[in-house]
């Protein structure tokens, strides 16, 4: 018989870890589920970094990295956040979760159903509220980020990342080629335009703006020409914000709170 379980996430990434953080801290156990090979941007503030490093600390609360569910529940035990390299969902032959969460922001659908749990939530685009999850985030900026949608669609990707003072598509750098990426800077590093920050093969990656290094994917990960590899926040004044959760993904978290509670309304039971 499968056990009951709470809540569980699939993604890690930044705009994931706002919500699970904000579940563990209103006192939900929660599983996260990842690939083998995440690729945040954001790493310092996500906690897919745990399959990488073991563990991975965000603001006070850590996520552990654990081979099967039953390591998961010794690390539940011991107050942290258990991530399993499950992009599958197969855990779900051995747990029924109240609550699925899928956080993956592919901006597409990767396989989640709405018989995965009793209540399904997806956030952002890629999703209709009531043909693929019970419930959809919006994710997009603007009035109704957060936003819970219980029927309908997220409005779609635009593409066009988040305007910070007056820079939008500028702030981010994706891959001028395809090779393995080589770092010679890191998160929270003050860039100048035109500075080479990674090299891929013999491509130089050079910063867009002059500012902070908000994110900057894993040294040595493959990547595709194209692929979102930085990003860069022209503010020099909020350095501090490379090691702290966005604004955005707690408006997001709100949103999945919210949700989980207009559709459960105190019904949490985990059994061992």
């Amino acid at each position: 018989m499968k056990k009951p379980f709470p809540i569980v996430v699939r993604g890690g990434g930044d705009l994931a870890t706002g919500t699970i953080h904000k579940l563990y801290q209103a006192g939900f156990p929660v599983i996260v589920l990842e690939t083998a090979n995440p690729s945040a941007i954001r790493r310092y503030v996500a906690f897919s970094e745990a399959v990488y490093e073991g563990e991975w600390t965000v603001e006070g609360i850590t996520a552990v990295w654990a081979a099967d569910f039953a390591e998961a529940q010794e690390i539940l035990e011991d107050g942290k956040i258990p991530v399993l390299i499950d992009p599958d969902c197969k855990i779900l032959e051995e747990i029924q979760p109240q609550v699925l969460v899928d956080a993956i922001l592919a901006k597409k659908n990767l396989g989640t159903t709405m018989d995965m749990a009793e209540t399904v939530i997806a956030l952002g685009p890629g999703f209709t509220a009531g043909v693929d999850a019970h419930l959809v985030i919006e994710t997009q900026r603007g009035h109704n980020l957060g936003r819970v949608l219980t029927e309908g669609a997220a409005a779609p990707n635009t593409g066009i990342p988040g305007v910070i003072a007056g820079y939008g598509k500028e702030r981010v750098i994706h891959a001028p080629a395809a090779g393995i990426l080589q770092n010679k800077s890191k998160i929270g590093d003050l860039v100048e335009k035109g500075q080479t920050i990674a090299m891929i093969g013999d491509v130089p990656v050079t910063a867009t703006l002059t500012g902070v290094l908000r994110g900057l994917i894993r040294d040595g990960y493959p990547v595709t020409e194209g692929f979102k590899i930085a990003d860069i926040d022209p503010r020099e004044s909020e350095q501090k914000n490379c090691y702290t959760i966005s604004d955005k993904a707690r408006c997001i978290a709100g949103g999945v709170l919210e949700g989980i509670l207009m559709r459960n309304r105190g019904s949490f039971i985990w059994k061992k």
